[in-house]
């Protein structure tokens, strides 16, 4: 009877059923999805939200990184007068930053007009908070100038210099040489008497800084300085490729014009003012020279020792 719905087998309907060539999803949704992920992983759990909580907690309180890279790898030259210095004396910089809303004074103007004049130094604008961040505190004066690091030679590549040009080495090594205003005198007299380059320690030693760079006077582009981890072993480097050591000191047994190896390949040693030549270094060298001062003075600048020696190098060498 039309209508039955008793009869059995009755289709009620109109969907079909699986059939042959189906592609085989009823297969694929049999297979397993693999082991369960962590609580932690599972996106909507409780352990999951807490997680992601607490690492955005921890993203707000780590301090953002600073312009300019990691730190370490550059230096800041802050205040009107120091930037402008630090350009008009060749200083390598990258970027100039400036204050917005800055009042446009004399040194400003001059600062920023150097910057264009180099043409590779980027400019960049920006709050005073965030120079404030960039310099720690400091009184930046609305102007910042970001210094790369300098790049070091090895100690070979200085005596290789000289050789390829058919010369003998001279080069000036510092022990205990703090100040940098005095490693950029020595890296411009080392430049004025035909010197090959500097050496000097990683510790306890004055490195090149901007304030290096302007006590050299621009030298420093074309006087190559290597810093070594340990200054003995660098000296007994040079010792065996046939260099002779002099050291720097009152007490020396010779003076700088009477020692006829002053005119070969020679490292002349420069100690500090105060505490001189340190005792590994000393005994270290070949000969320990002073220089006369018939007016009595006790001791001389590292930055003018160094001058007084290299001229009597160069002398000899002439």
């Amino acid at each position: 009877m039309a209508g039955n719905s008793q009869r059995r087998n009755r289709r009620t309907s109109n969907k079909k059923g699986a059939t042959v060539g189906s592609g085989g999803q009823r297969r694929k949704g049999l297979e397993g999805k693999g082991p369960t992920p962590p609580a932690g992983e599972r996106k909507g759990h409780k352990k999951n939200r807490v997680g992601n909580a607490m690492a955005k907690a921890a993203a707000k309180r780590r301090p953002a990184p600073r312009r300019g890279g990691p730190k370490g790898t550059s230096e800041m030259v802050v205040g009107r007068n120091p930037v402008f210095e630090a350009l008009r004396d060749g200083v390598p910089a990258t970027t100039l930053y400036v204050q917005q809303f800055i009042d446009n004074d004399e040194r400003v103007r001059e600062a920023l007009q150097l910057a264009s004049e180099r043409g590779n130094i980027n400019l960049m604008e920006a709050p005073r908070p965030e120079l404030d961040r960039m310099t720690n505190g400091l009184n930046h004066q609305g102007l910042v100038l970001q210094v790369p690091p300098y790049e070091y030679a090895q100690p070979d590549e200085l005596t290789a210099a000289a050789y390829d040009n058919g010369e003998d080495p001279l080069i000036v090594a510092l022990d205990g040489v703090t100040d940098p205003r005095n490693l950029g005198a020595i890296v411009r007299s080392v430049s004025a008497f035909g010197g090959h380059g500097v050496v000097i320690p990683e510790r306890r030693a004055a490195s090149m800084t901007a304030g290096a760079w302007k006590s050299s006077a621009g030298t420093a582009a074309r006087t190559p300085v290597s810093r070594v981890t340990n200054l003995t072993r660098a000296l007994e480097a040079y010792k065996k490729e046939g260099l002779t050591v002099v050291g720097l000191s009152a007490d020396g047994t010779h003076t700088v014009n009477d020692l006829e190896h002053l005119g070969g390949p020679v490292v002349i040693v420069i100690g500090s003012e105060g505490k001189g030549l340190g005792r590994l270094v000393g005994e270290t060298c070949d000969y320990l020279v002073r220089i006369p001062m018939p007016g009595g003075a006790e001791s001389l600048n590292a930055g003018v020792a160094a001058g007084v020696v290299l001229y009597e190098a160069a002398r000899r060498r002439a």
